[in-house]
């Protein structure tokens, strides 16, 4: 008896510490949740496809899927690797498994996804020798750094047809023009020297800021 207590007690404990089931880069496993699906073409020269999935949020009359940007893949292959590890990194950070790219379907998590669409909008008609400093300010920014641009984009200039229209002009010569190692070394020692940065940090799956 007192081991089949004690059994069903460790049984309880493993539930209770179960790694939630995602899919693809940390999307949850429920119905039709909101995530973005980057599409990866057999073809060698296919263009990536970054779409936003707007599951059970969309309200009658809305589009279910908004399509965002299209790369070329050589555009694609520039930014992959990096933008893999930096995921795969906050994923870890949350317990949840980690994903690698693959030809087909790659779902993202809602948060992830308007991250990556920063970086493809900056790079879309970038010169491919400045797309490694563009990758390096992108990954220098703060998640909610990331989301408020996605969102001041978005608002505007977030149509698969706007590539260089406003805001998305924009992205490619903030990340692209110059690196944000320069810009933020003042921001950098004024840090140390206060002790604490007030900017809010917030978890993969926290509210995004306004």
């Amino acid at each position: 008896m007192a081991q089949a207590k004690v059994a069903a007690s460790t049984e309880s404990s493993k539930a209770r510490t179960q790694v939630p089931h995602t899919l693809g880069f940390g999307v949850p496993a429920t119905s039709d949740p909101h995530h973005f699906n980057i599409i990866i073409p057999k073809s060698s020269t296919g263009k990536v496809q970054i779409s936003e999935h707007l599951g059970l949020q969309t309200t009658s009359g809305d589009s279910a899927v908004i399509d965002r940007v299209l790369l070329d893949r050589s555009r694609w292959m520039a930014i992959r690797a990096e933008v893999q590890r930096a995921f795969n990194a906050r994923l870890a950070a949350r317990s949840l498994k980690p994903c690698a790219w693959k030809v087909g379907d790659n779902p993202v998590d809602r948060l992830l996804g308007k991250e990556l669409c920063v970086l493809a909008w900056a790079v879309e008609q970038m010169e491919m020798e400045k797309i490694p400093v563009a990758v390096r300010n992108w990954l220098a920014l703060r998640p909610e750094e990331r989301w408020w641009l996605f969102g001041m984009t978005a608002m505007s200039t977030g149509g698969l047809m706007d590539a260089g229209k406003g805001w998305r002009t924009a992205l490619k010569h903030a990340l692209g023009d110059v690196a944000q190692s320069e810009l933020l070394a003042p921001r950098a020692r004024r840090s140390s020297r206060s002790g604490e940065d007030s900017r809010p940090s917030l978890d993969l799956f926290g509210d995004e800021t306004p």
